[in-house]
């Protein structure tokens, strides 16, 4: 029941694509477009847009699609399309895209009233909180005393000039690579995600502030600002109306297929051997 577990994940995920399609690479001639690497990925993404990504993190993706584009390109040079295996493995698919679309036949035929999605947000609204969070830099040296030495040179700066001084240093300096690039930029965060040290000092800077100290963690050495900040609050029915109706929508197609996969059974006639 493998592609059960496939619809679910792009049925939860409230998947949707972009249609202006944008070119994020050109492999050996061929425009390869942010869509086909949204669709390609879209169970693994889990609903967030590929074009939403930081920059590394899609940079990673186009690689891993290029590769898997060139394997492909060198099967079809090798004349693998006749082989006895592929011709195999080719019906085994057939059979799973029949189920598939079976499947999805159920499934797009099920309808959830709206009254029983708002009551489920209502009976759960504890599960609908978004923590308290915080945007944030960071800069991260090996020793205190770097660490020290760029908060001298950061303290008395303020607003803009504080914030391009801080990308600056944190582009030339900080042996954080991914972030580094970036400016030291790590983006909306809430205390579960970082080490508690981190999280800590994070939470208890005002915006705009930097770390008056260095903070220590296993990685080294942080000199964090903090940029802008969110209270913990309760997210709005309309902002999870539409994974909840999935969801619903999920639970009845399970029982659904549960029901005729028990009649099937029931019908069949089985002899264990």
């Amino acid at each position: 029941m493998k592609k059960i577990s496939l619809i679910a994940a792009s049925l939860i995920a409230g998947i949707s694509f972009n249609l202006n399609a944008a070119t994020v690479a050109v492999l050996n001639g061929k425009n390869i477009s942010d869509t086909e690497i949204n669709e390609f990925f879209a169970p693994m993404l889990r609903g967030q847009n590929f074009s939403n990504l930081p920059q590394e993190q899609k940079k990673a993706l186009i690689q891993q699609y290029i590769a898997q584009e060139l394997v492909l390109e060198d099967a079809k040079k090798q004349n693998l399309e006749k082989d006895p295996l592929y011709a195999k493995e080719l019906e085994k698919a057939k059979e799973g895209i029949l189920l598939a679309v079976y499947q999805e036949k159920i499934l797009s035929s099920i309808k959830v009233d709206e009254s029983k999605v708002k009551a489920f947000y209502e009976q759960n609204k504890d599960k609908y909180v978004q923590q308290a969070r915080v945007q944030a830099r960071h800069i991260l040296v090996s020793s205190e005393k770097e660490a020290v030495n760029i908060i001298n040179e950061l303290k008395n700066l303020k607003g803009e000039a504080l914030l391009k001084k801080f990308s600056s240093i944190a582009k030339e300096k900080s042996i954080d690579t991914g972030s580094a690039s970036q400016g030291g930029e790590l983006g909306w965060f809430d205390q579960s995600t970082m080490v508690k040290p981190f999280t800590d000092a994070a939470f208890s800077l005002k915006n705009g502030e930097i770390t008056k100290t260095p903070i220590k963690t296993n990685f080294g050495y942080h000199i964090i600002l903090k940029e802008n900040s969110q209270p913990k609050k309760q997210i709005a029915f309309n902002e999870v109306k539409q994974g909840i109706e999935n969801g619903l929508k999920f639970e009845e197609f399970k029982k659904i297929m549960a029901q005729k996969t028990q009649e099937l059974v029931n019908k069949a006639k089985v002899e264990y051997k």
